[in-house]
């Protein structure tokens, strides 16, 4: 089913193809790139890269949500973040650019340099966030954590994972829309590795498909890299887990999953290429 997601003045159109989320890290400790792109000229760098390669969408994160991560003051991340987005909105002007943040703050200035869609792990859960998106016309992504990141890898449990993370996800909608935001501006992911062990991801990938109808909103899946995937191949260095990864997306595609966030775009595209013309009949040519 198509539908399309409304960010400022771009319209994503979600449910004809697997869309890519590149992801951008201005970050010195997140997982798996942290420190390689942490001066702005790289990081603009990457991002450009990126895009060259296929990204639909690039998100930009200055603080890391790594299991253990500590928290990064405001001010800080909005130093990292701003000149970057500034800069790719200036080069790719039809290039949706999306903030990975939890504080408003950081929202409100990253949608004034250019930005267009606040990816919040937190998922509107700062007072404030929504009014920063609503105010500014912006998409939202809203995603589900248990905990925060410093604890959320520590013993995580669930009765049922699946039914947990969809009816958190539509409470979450349902407090987006009595913030303002209208229900074709938010987006959702299951936040799989955020709080969760290897066997509660494998059982939110299984119910992708479901999920997506059950919600009703594009939704999107981040596995790229994920230390599940390393559990699963024995890949100890992130780096090391593209073909792990590509399982994942090939999967999450096939199963009707409107977005996947990945760290190698060049590799996911041919990956979703295969797929899309399966499972979709959709081709590039």
């Amino acid at each position: 089913m198509e539908r399309i997601w409304r960010c400022r003045e771009h319209r994503i159109v979600c449910g004809v193809r697997t869309l890519l989320v590149g992801v951008v890290n201005v970050t010195p400790d997140s997982f798996s790139d942290g420190g390689l792109h942490l001066d702005a000229e790289a990081a603009v760098g990457h991002g450009l890269e990126l895009a060259d390669e296929g990204a639909d969408v690039l998100d930009v994160g200055g603080e890391s949500t790594r299991p253990g991560a500590e928290p990064v003051a405001a001010a800080d991340e909005i130093a990292r973040v701003v000149p970057v987005i500034e800069r790719l909105a200036g080069a790719l002007p039809d290039v949706p650019l999306s903030v990975d943040t939890r504080k408003p703050e950081v929202a409100r200035a990253a949608l004034d340099a250019g930005a267009s869609i606040v990816n919040d792990v937190g998922a509107g859960t700062e007072p404030g966030m929504f009014d920063a998106a609503r105010e500014a016309g912006a998409g939202m992504i809203l995603m589900h954590m248990r905990g925060e990141p410093r604890t959320m890898q520590v013993d995580p449990t669930y009765e049922d994972v699946v039914a947990e993370v969809t009816a958190y996800l539509r409470d979450r909608l349902e407090a987006a829309a009595a913030g303002g935001l209208e229900r074709d501006r938010l987006c959702v992911d299951p936040g799989l590795g955020f709080g969760k062990d290897l066997d509660h991801n494998l059982e939110l990938l299984r119910a992708t498909g479901r999920m997506r109808e059950d919600l009703g909103v594009p939704f999107l899946v981040g596995p790229s890299r994920k230390r599940f995937i390393g559990t699963l191949t024995g890949a100890d260095d992130p780096a090391d887990r593209v073909e792990g990864t590509a399982g994942a997306v090939a999967w999450c595609a096939a199963q009707g999953a409107d977005l996947v966030r990945v760290h190698d775009v060049r590799a996911m595209r041919r990956v979703v290429q295969v797929v899309d013309a399966i499972a979709r009949g959709w081709t590039a040519t």
